[in-house]
């Protein structure tokens, strides 16, 4: 009975301790960064991100809003923008995004940061083969005589 709880407790500090170490992005904690201007968290992006971040801020902004209104009304958030670059403002939101058949909720954390919301929604899915036809292996053909 003590060992368990013991165990319970150490599992929760674990717990804790991933949490406040996720919360961090290249050394700026994270509530910090959603209080930035969306120019101003492209500083702490890699050269593609800030470069794209830089080019797009006014359609980032746009989606920004859109899923604030989305987020009031409480509707589900989705997107065909898959070259949006996630940044601190979107870590906590769920956003269901196209994958070229449909739409996929992923929830976004803070290790997304800086990556692309295509790349976290996939659009091929792994090939599932059955068993071969009539005809197609010479077995089969024998047996069709």
């Amino acid at each position: 009975m003590v060992w368990e709880k013991n165990y319970k407790m150490a599992k929760q500090e674990q717990q804790e301790e991933v949490k406040k170490r996720d919360l961090f992005y290249r050394g700026k904690n994270v509530e910090e960064l959603k209080t930035l201007d969306v120019r101003e968290v492209a500083k702490y992006l890699d050269a593609r991100g800030r470069r794209t971040v830089l080019r797009t801020f006014d359609k980032i902004e746009k989606f920004l809003k859109r899923s604030e209104k989305k987020l009031a009304k409480k509707k589900k958030i989705k997107t065909h923008f898959r070259d949006l670059v996630i940044l601190p403002q979107f870590v906590g939101l769920t956003i269901a995004i196209h994958n070229g058949k449909e739409f996929q909720d992923v929830m976004i954390t803070s290790e997304m940061i800086g990556h692309r919301l295509g790349e976290f929604a996939m659009t091929r899915q792994k090939v599932q083969h059955s068993a071969a036809g009539i005809g197609a292996t010479k077995s089969s053909k024998a047996a069709k005589k």
